[in-house]
């Protein structure tokens, strides 16, 4: 019997340092062949691809959507940041523009008052801004920011971009109130600029809804007046200083007496959309008793 394998009954025993011997020896063969050959790459490889690579697939799309999703974060802060900006860019614009937008207005409203003033040069006047009206559509009657502190006083006459607004009937310190001629108690002694045929106007506000005013004891002996024509203030108004433009005839008609005639202007003033006005300081020179 061999010395190195002994038999007990009917097991066989190998002593513990041959049997280190021999596994030291096929470890040592195995990775001689390991690094020697490729027999056992292919089988690990072949493990790895179905383990590790799908392990690593998911690893790099997840980290593929946090990085996209990091981007579009990134851009959406960015696309905030630039919106901010830009509606305080819209919003500045949109200020600076009603400011060009309401310069542009006043100097159109200048021009005309200058225009107006230059066309009754002859008059000394000043300049006046309305600052209150009484509760109704139409500038029947106001209030001007200037008074007896400016030279102002009752009877003086106020003009606007078209022509006679009408005349102040109270003043203050630095106020004045204006009574336009298209007030129901206003009666204006005016004259066709054509023919000078005496007529008087009458201030309605509920025919201003249509655009008009009224007038009345026109004397046309002739038949020459029509519709179209200039009406102005006359020589023998006691109020108001000649030849200012009230308007334009509207509509003209024969009276029942059959010697005078009446009928609509249209104000040469726009009594809906008033701001600034001229205030003429010359008073119509009246005569003593």
């Amino acid at each position: 019997m061999s010395p190195i394998i002994k038999k007990r009954g009917d097991n066989f025993t190998l002593p513990s340092k041959y049997l280190l011997f021999i596994l030291t020896f096929i470890c040592v063969i195995m990775m001689l062949v390991t690094f020697g050959t490729n027999v056992f790459n292919r089988p690990f490889n072949r493990v790895l691809g179905y383990a590790v690579v799908p392990f690593q697939q998911g690893i790099s799309k997840v980290g593929g959507w946090i990085s996209h999703r990091s981007e579009e974060l990134v851009q959406i802060r960015t696309l905030l940041d630039e919106n901010a900006a830009l509606k305080e860019q819209v919003a500045a614009l949109t200020e600076e523009n009603t400011l060009l937008q309401q310069d542009k207005y006043e100097l159109n409203k200048l021009r005309a008052l200058m225009e107006l003033d230059d066309q009754y040069g002859e008059y000394e006047k000043i300049g006046a801004r309305i600052i209150s009206r009484d509760s109704s559509n139409w500038y029947s009657s106001f209030i001007i920011d200037k008074g007896s502190n400016d030279g102002l006083a009752d009877d003086m006459n106020v003009i606007a971009e078209g022509g006679l607004v009408g005349r102040i009937t109270s003043v203050g310190p630095n106020w004045s109130r204006v009574t336009s001629i298209i007030d129901d108690t206003s009666n204006v002694s005016a004259m066709t600029l054509a023919t000078e045929d005496n007529l008087i106007v009458s201030g309605d506000l509920q025919l201003m809804t249509d655009g008009v005013i009224s007038f009345s004891k026109l004397v046309d002996s002739k038949n020459q007046v029509a519709e179209g024509d200039k009406i102005v203030t006359s020589n023998i108004s006691d109020k108001y200083l000649p030849n200012i433009l009230i308007g334009y005839i509207h509509t003209i008609n024969r009276d029942a007496n059959n010697l005078t005639n009446s009928g609509y202007i249209t104000p040469a003033v726009d009594f809906e959309h008033l701001g600034e006005v001229l205030v003429i300081l010359d008073l119509k020179q009246q005569i003593k008793e």
